[in-house]
Parts: C-alpha cells; sequence; structure tokens
C-alpha cells in the first residue's frame, strides 16, 4: 500500500515493467472455477467493450507479448472446467428468451413491422448513411470523428438468448454499453426446429459471412474502428438483408464473442470488419418470430442480483 508523502502531495505512481506484472500473474494460484465466478467475469469483459475509444492501460497490457504466457494459463483453466463447457454451444433452441428493459424502446419481439420491413429500412439507411460520411468526412483514419460502430443487425429485429433457470435470461446481465435498467420483462420465444442459424463461433466464423455478404462501411466506420483496433484499410460489416435471403437467424456463441469481438478481422487481403455491439450468446433473428404461449415474466435488480417477481 502506498502512503501519502508528510508534504501532503500525492504518492507517486511506480513504474513496474509489464514483464514484472507478468511474472507475478504466473504466480497467482488458480482456484476452482463455479458459473457464479465466470459469470461475474463476463459481465465484467461485457461492461469494459468499447468501440468508440483507444484501448486503455489494462488493454495494452494485456495485448503484450510478455502476458500471454499469463493469460493463456488462466484461459486454460477457464477452458477445460464443466462451468465453461456451454460457452462453445450452439444455440439452445428448448430456451430462448426475448428481454425488453424499463425505460428502454419496447422488447423486440412486440416492435411493430416485419423483419423484412425493418431489414429493407436498415439497408437503406446504412448505405445513405454511407454515402454522408464519404462526402462530410475526412479520409484520414486519425482525425477526430466520430459516429455509427456498431455492426448488428437492426435493433427493432428480435434478439434472444438463452435461459439459465431460476438466473433467468442471459440478455439481463450480459449486456453491452448498458444503461441502470432494474426492471425487464422477459418473454419465451419459440424456436422452429426447421430454422436455419449461423453460428458465429470465432473469428473465422465471423469473416465467412462478412465475405459472402460484404457491405461496404469504410466511410462510416473508418474513424471509430480504427481508434479502437489500430488497423486502417477498408471496412466491412454483413448485409443484413442478404443474409436473411438464406438464413433465418445468427447466433453469437460466449466463446465465439470472447475470441472476436473488438478484433479487426480480417475479411479479405483488403477489408476487414469488427464485431461490435453484440452480447455473448445473443441471438439476431432475420425473420419473423413466434412468441411462446407462457407468459412474460418480469425481473428486478437489487444490485448486482436479478429476481423474478412472483405474482
Amino acid at each position: 500500500m502506498l502512503s501519502a508523502p508528510r508534504d501532503g502531495r500525492s504518492p507517486a505512481v511506480p513504474n513496474v515493467a509489464p514483464e514484472a506484472v507478468a511474472a507475478l500473474a504466473s504466480t497467482v494460484p488458480l482456484g476452482d472455477v463455479d458459473d457464479r465466478l465466470l459469470m461475474d467475469a463476463l459481465v465484467a469483459a461485457v461492461d469494459s467493450a468499447r468501440y468508440w475509444q483507444e484501448p486503455d492501460g489494462e488493454d495494452v497490457l494485456a495485448a503484450g507479448r510478455s502476458m500471454q504466457g499469463p493469460l493463456a494459463r488462466v484461459a486454460g483453466s477457464i477452458g477445460s472446467s464443466d462451468a465453461a463447457a456451454w460457452w462453445a454451444g450452439p444455440l439452445d433452441r428448448t430456451a430462448q428468451w426475448s428481454v425488453g428493459f424499463q425505460d428502454d424502446r419496447p422488447p423486440p419481439s412486440t416492435t411493430a413491422g416485419t423483419a423484412a420491413e425493418h431489414l429493407e429500412r436498415w439497408r437503406s439507411e446504412t448505405v445513405t448513411s454511407e454515402v454522408r460520411a464519404g462526402r462530410d468526412r475526412p479520409s484520414d483514419p486519425h482525425a477526430g470523428w466520430s459516429g455509427e460502430w456498431w455492426s448488428t443487425p437492426p435493433r427493432q429485429l428480435t434478439r434472444t438468448t438463452q435461459g439459465l433457470g431460476a438466473e433467468g435470461p442471459l440478455g439481463l446481465r450480459l449486456v453491452e454499453d448498458a444503461d441502470d435498467w432494474d426492471r425487464a420483462s422477459a418473454h419465451p420465444v419459440e424456436v422452429p426446429d426447421s430454422a436455419k442459424v449461423y453460428e458465429v463461433d470465432g473469428p473465422r466464423a465471423w469473416a465467412r459471412l462478412c465475405a459472402r455478404f460484404p457491405l461496404d462501411v469504410t466511410a462510416s466506420r473508418r474513424h471509430d474502428w480504427f481508434r479502437t483496433t489500430g488497423v486502417a484499410g477498408r471496412w466491412v460489416v454483413p448485409d443484413w438483408s442478404r443474409v436473411a435471403e438464406e438464413l433465418d437467424a445468427v447466433h453469437l456463441t460466449v466463446a465465439g464473442y470472447l475470441e472476436t469481438a473488438g478484433r479487426a478481422v480480417a475479411v479479405t487481403e483488403t477489408t476487414s470488419s469488427v464485431l461490435a455491439g453484440w452480447d455473448p450468446d445473443q441471438t439476431y433473428w432475420l425473420t419473423d418470430v413466434t412468441l411462446a404461449p407462457a407468459p412474460a415474466r418480469t425481473w428486478t435488480r437489487d444490485d448486482d442480483t436479478w429476481t423474478e417477481e412472483t405474482r
């Protein structure tokens, strides 16, 4: 613990080399991995996601070569645990929930309009925004501009996550750029056996989706994505209106989120993409879905704990 100098000045911050931090991290005992510990870690990771600014000091330290060994040790411990086995699993078709928060927009499953209408409007607005950005914004990625940074389908589409029994849907806890909501409604969603679902389980899967359905968003994304990744060049996202012609939904696994989100993912030799604005285990439905006949459930939060209201 640092003690303040007698003259009242702030204590000097020690200058510790990354190698010293890595050496200490290598000696930290790795205890048992349980569900609660992993959920707390996932929430912390999602809360720290920022795609519109430079990496902070912790990000830079974690990305350094000296930390690769210690972090790989931790990742190996997590990856071999039973508690994380479901992280790489595909869409759980038996327990999907659509979550809407208090003071937020209505639950996606109740938003007016068809999926096709939302997708058509999204494409038109995205192309218009790109043309406007190409006209009004400088091509220098270092310029101090910010704007659209997400790469999700239109937010009006139904979004679901799996339920974890008494813990409730993952969509209650794992939310990027979340507000301080303390009340939510969760609607069960029926998933037909015939639904064609694309699994994003890592950077390669995201790159394949972008390569098959590319939509250029360089002008509207270059400044934010350069700022967060340090990569300059051409940027694309999936053209979700075209994706919907072949697929019913896109599911992002927890492992896929941790490995892909926030990185510059190479799509071709000249283009890249960033998975940004998604939540772990989130599924975007590119077609109209059916709410299950079961009633919606209300959840409230006290501190960091969500509890289902009893009737």
